[in-house]
């Protein structure tokens, strides 16, 4: 029994050893919190909303509406990240099989997107609630105004009481700019507004040690995660449905950005009747991510999430060091440069063993950094012909992401 017990702290995230006792206080008072959210954000996967079916599910719908109509009751916030548009428009297309081509799935997009809003409509309607339809691409977080924008928006639609809808606008996103799936859409929003809670509702009932779906029972539910370390991304599959685009992974990611944000995140079984104000009242349902207790500034959050990363900075042990303290990035500690990309563009810094460490925002382009990697700053003039910024990246324009 105790070796059962080590491996569950294993999984968890925790470092250090925890008893039976200390660990359930941990998660009682975790669920506290949640209990005590004033702002949601609640994802929805498409095959939730077509229960595996080619249309979408207006029982099922109507059903989860209701339930967040009674939260809204209470005077908290729910924004609505949702898929579900490509699913709702397949079967107009009569393509007898699901869009594989991206300008099929664009097509289905733009035939289904009017259904789905339709269908959130009509249920909050019902209960005396009006919604708003919000549409966002990867370049709509990644340009800085943009996202301020999207920011107001959401914020003076909470304000005036509306049930904020928000899609990724697959009609005209493309591959290069796409968010991937709606989980990290998700994660984004919550950091976005400062949201307290980031529930991912899915097919599966949270994370598992094992593959529920191939363990013959054995594989057990992890209920609390500490953080979300390499160990627990090891444990995640692929996609699980036939209808959704998305796996465990893409959920793991979004819990640790959403962590960043000071928001906690659960993932749960949305096919479970009753599961949205369970959580809510703070009874433990799924697996539950705690935040973290230094959160990032609203500006920190866009760099780290918002941005897509443009090359790759490899970096030797003492710049590995530095940045873990909180210091600046020096040319002096490159050891090697990936990628093409201008001056202010988001880079990844690298650790010697390949592990992702932090994102920033760089004063130089590719070219300078490849002339002056491994050098003093005294010496960029003689290198560069010109004098410039003693830092690579600024601590200011930096993100550390390693747990």
């Amino acid at each position: 029994m105790m070796k059962i017990w080590r491996v569950r702290l294993i999984l968890t995230g925790v470092t250090t050893s925890m008893s039976h006792d200390d660990e359930d206080r941990v998660a009682q008072a975790a669920w506290q919190r949640v209990a005590q959210t004033r702002r949601i954000i609640i994802k929805v996967g498409s095959h939730l909303l077509t229960g595996g079916q080619e249309h979408l599910q207006r029982d099922w719908i109507d059903r989860r509406c209701q339930e967040i109509c009674a939260i809204l009751d209470t005077g908290r916030q729910v924004v609505i990240v949702t898929s579900g548009a490509i699913a709702a428009g397949a079967a107009r297309l009569h393509l007898g099989r699901k869009p594989v081509l991206l300008r099929e799935k664009q097509a289905a997009a733009a035939a289904g997107q009017g259904v789905l809003m339709q269908c959130y409509e009509e249920a909050f309607v019902h209960h005396g609630r009006s919604v708003a339809q919000i549409l966002l691409t990867r370049e709509d977080v990644a340009h800085r105004r943009r996202y301020l924008n999207a920011r107001d928006t959401l914020e003076t639609l909470l304000m005036l009481g509306l049930v904020p809808i928000v899609n990724e606008n697959d009609t005209v996103v493309v591959e290069e700019i796409c968010f991937g799936e709606n989980d990290t859409l998700a994660a984004l929003v919550a950091g976005l507004i400062d949201a307290d809670l980031l529930l991912l509702l899915s097919d599966i009932d949270g994370l598992y040690d094992g593959d529920p779906r191939q363990s013959d029972g054995q594989a057990r539910l992890i209920p609390l995660v500490h953080q979300v370390t390499p160990d627990i991304e090891r444990l995640a599959g692929g996609s699980g449905s036939q209808v959704g685009s998305g796996g465990m992974i893409t959920k793991l990611h979004a819990a640790r950005m959403a962590a960043r944000s000071g928001c906690m995140t659960v993932i749960a079984n949305g096919f479970c009747e009753g599961v949205i104000p369970k959580i809510l009242s703070g009874q433990p349902s799924g697996t539950l991510f705690l935040s973290e207790g230094d959160t990032i500034s609203s500006r920190k959050r866009w760099i780290a999430n918002g941005l897509r990363s443009s090359g790759d900075l490899c970096l030797d042990e003492g710049a590995v060091s530095a940045l873990l303290s909180g210091r600046s990035l020096l040319a002096k500690g490159i050891q090697r440069v990936q990628g093409h990309f201008d001056r202010g563009a988001a880079v990844r810094c690298l650790s010697p063993q390949g592990e992702l460490l932090a994102r920033g925002l760089v004063n130089y382009s590719a070219d300078a950094l490849r002339s002056i990697a491994g050098h003093h700053s005294s010496e960029f003039e003689a290198i560069l012909g010109f004098r410039g910024d003693d830092e690579v990246i600024h601590r200011d324009n930096l993100v550390v992401l390693r747990v």
